[in-house]
């Protein structure tokens, strides 16, 4: 809406990258010992979920091939 006229001094921009704020944060609360055992927990859940599934899973991925071939009196040979 409005334009300045005048020119804009470019040295300003370059003093951003150096300035620092002397306002800090506050520290980080440290969680406790609930929080703590409540998040192992979870992750001990989710991995053990993870491995379940899969040892479960395991035998629906081999193949076994003896059982997909049906085998008669005849091709035994006699």
């Amino acid at each position: 809406m409005f334009r300045r006229r005048e020119p804009v001094p470019f040295a300003f921009l370059a003093e951003t990258d150096r300035f620092r704020s002397n306002v800090t944060r506050p520290p980080r609360e440290r969680s406790s010992m609930g929080q703590m055992a409540g998040g192992w927990l979870l992750g001990l859940t989710i991995v053990s979920a993870l491995v379940g599934s899969l040892v479960i899973g395991m035998p629906a991925l081999t193949l076994d091939h003896t059982a997909d071939t049906p085998q008669s009196q005849a091709s035994q040979g006699r």
